[in-house]
């Protein structure tokens, strides 16, 4: 696996494509081994980046994936190749897609509580042979033992953690050794789409790897997470031309 490990800025990219990534996903979950997914776009590099203890959570996963095309161009300026973008919403999608051919038990936590029932009953009507076996809203107190409770006895081969980043890395890195199996991944917005809240971009602006645009004329109030793009490149920059930060 050491060949396949692309570092960009310290976070350890698994440089696998899409069909290859969810294909290891798939062998993981039929051979019940719990695994610790991460996907991550320059936004959460850079928070890795400048905060130590995020970063370990980050470092501990079995996977990072590269969510977004700036991740690719980091890697490009550092004279390393990633082979496409492995995302979250596609991964989940994906995930989604297999959970509903071999009837695999799924858990859906996070996003507000009525996002979340809508996503729940999107997911049953899209995907109407998966066993979506329990779900809960991603406002919890945090020292309640009790959603971990409910994952233990459920067994699901699949957790989707719709919290945001940092909150969902840090939940899983926190409950995972509570659990024997399951894949357990942080898929953020993807929650939001998934209950029709907020629509994916056309194929045609994914084709352009301009999904992030499409986000921002959708969504204008996203500026000023999009100021974390040239500083990511900057710091990029400053990695290959000085070796530091």
């Amino acid at each position: 696996m050491k060949n396949k490990i692309i570092n960009v800025l310290d976070v350890p990219f698994y440089n696998v494509t899409f069909n290859e990534m969810v294909n290891t996903l798939t062998n993981r979950i039929q051979s019940n081994q719990k695994t610790f997914v991460v996907t991550a776009n320059p936004e959460i590099v850079m928070h890795a980046y400048e905060n130590d203890d995020y970063m370990q959570m980050v470092r501990q996963a079995d996977f990072v994936t590269p969510d977004g095309v700036g991740i690719l161009i980091g890697a490009k300026i550092l004279n390393n190749y990633i082979k496409e973008r492995v995302t979250g919403f596609d991964m989940t999608m994906e995930l989604l897609n297999r959970a509903n051919e071999h009837q695999w038990k799924v858990y859906l936590l996070g996003g507000k509580e009525e996002t979340n029932e809508k996503a729940v009953t999107n997911i049953k009507i899209q995907f109407p042979n998966l066993n979506l076996i329990g779900h809960h809203h991603g406002y919890f107190n945090w020292e309640d033992k009790q959603i971990q409770k409910e994952i233990q006895q459920l067994q699901p081969d699949i957790v989707l953690v719709a919290l945001g980043f940092p909150r969902q890395e840090k939940w899983i890195y926190e409950n995972l050794n509570e659990f024997t199996k399951g894949i357990f991944i942080g898929v953020g917005g993807s929650i939001d789409v998934l209950a029709g809240e907020v629509k994916r971009a056309p194929a045609f602006w994914q084709k352009l790897k301009l999904e992030w645009f499409y986000r921002l004329l959708k969504q204008p109030s996203r500026w000023r997470r999009m100021l974390v793009l040239p500083r990511f490149v900057i710091e990029v920059l400053k990695v290959k031309f000085l070796g530091h930060k």
